[in-house]
């Protein structure tokens, strides 16, 4: 009755990528005969129903036994439960492995479908870098009408182009408040925007009125302070969204880069991944298999071990209600009889 087990149960320390299993599972079969260790009353059920009218007719009680039998059994199944734990651990690795992988072939099909389903965005650098184009001319235009009204007062040109900078690059905010919608204007933000625009206009004013007429000084006035107000921050922020449209086109260029060559690696690291789990599912299954005849034969033997416990106490009741009605001389006869068998 006791099982024999190989004097070990290689398998391969980490998951092995190759599709071939080499295992040497356990062949678990009880034994034709009994061991050295089995006691003789255990030898076969006609012997266990001895012990138990023996047990049953004297005055013994049947718990000794019953641990006896229990811890025969006991001995013969620590075999079976440690080739047991030996499998589930292996099985228990062997899913991690798999789950492991499942998570990066999960991670990677997410990469390829946001990359296959990405979509190149729109730029509008034509329309960027021609508005660009006018605002430069128009900013040019701006000075060359400042140096002009200038010269007759101060010849020297760097002059006309400090003002001209003054005016024009008013740097205090990103934005002009002519271009925010629902933007709260404070008397700060106004004097923020408008006040260096309005100075540098008014000089230039104080200049051109001494030259020009009142309707054509005031003209200029005003025309020269608006394109302080817009062009400055319009050239600017120009400036910016060419920047975002050079992005965009940079962001478009990568896009398709990583389709020609991060696309088909990553479809070959997923089918990678993917063979590695079919060669360690190829490993889980025998082990699998092994596993439940080890957990079937640990079952038979411990259902064994409770059918000869319960045929020791029925041998042993039946005895024990038999001795009462049986006289002294009677009893002797009996055990007697069980001795010389």
């Amino acid at each position: 009755m006791s099982p024999t087990f190989p004097a070990s149960i290689p398998v391969s320390a980490t998951p092995s990528l190759q599709p071939e299993v080499n295992l040497f599972l356990p062949i678990v079969q009880p034994s034709d005969g009994p061991t050295d260790s089995t006691p003789y009353w255990l030898v076969d059920q006609e012997s266990l129903r001895d012990e138990g009218v023996l047990f049953g007719l004297s005055e013994a009680s049947p718990n000794e036994k019953i641990a006896e039998i229990k811890a025969y059994f006991t001995n013969q199944s620590a075999p079976y439960e440690q080739a047991i734990d030996h499998y589930n651990e292996r099985v228990a690795e062997l899913d991690r492995f798999i789950a492991q992988r499942n998570n990066r072939i999960d991670d990677l099909r997410q990469r390829i479908n946001h990359l296959i389903n990405r979509q190149p965005a729109t730029d509008n650098l034509i329309r960027t870098l021609l508005s660009l184009g006018v605002s430069v001319m128009l900013c040019v235009g701006n000075f060359y009408l400042i140096d002009e009204t200038l010269r007759p007062v101060f010849a020297n040109r760097w002059i006309a182009v400090g003002v001209f900078l003054a005016g024009m690059f008013n740097l205090f905010g990103r934005t002009s408040f002519f271009y925010e919608e629902g933007g709260r204007l404070t008397g700060r933000r106004l004097l923020e925007e408008a006040g260096l625009p309005l100075a540098a206009a008014s000089f230039i004013l104080a200049q051109a009125i001494q030259k020009q007429p009142f309707w054509q000084a005031f003209a200029l006035f005003v025309f020269v302070f608006f394109l302080f107000l817009l062009a400055g921050k319009l050239l600017l922020s120009l400036l910016t969204t060419l920047r975002h449209d050079l992005a965009i086109i940079q962001e478009n260029r990568q896009s398709v880069l990583d389709k020609q060559q991060q696309l088909p690696l990553w479809q070959a690291q997923a089918e990678q991944l993917e063979r590695e789990i079919e060669a360690v599912r190829a490993q889980k299954w025998p082990l699998v298999a092994a596993l439940n005849r080890v957990e079937t034969e640990l079952a038979r033997l411990n259902a064994q071990g409770d059918q000869l416990v319960n045929l020791f106490l029925s041998e042993f009741e039946l005895a024990r209600s038999l001795r009462d009605r049986l006289t002294e001389q009677q009893r002797t006869e009996v055990l007697r009889n069980y001795n010389v068998m």
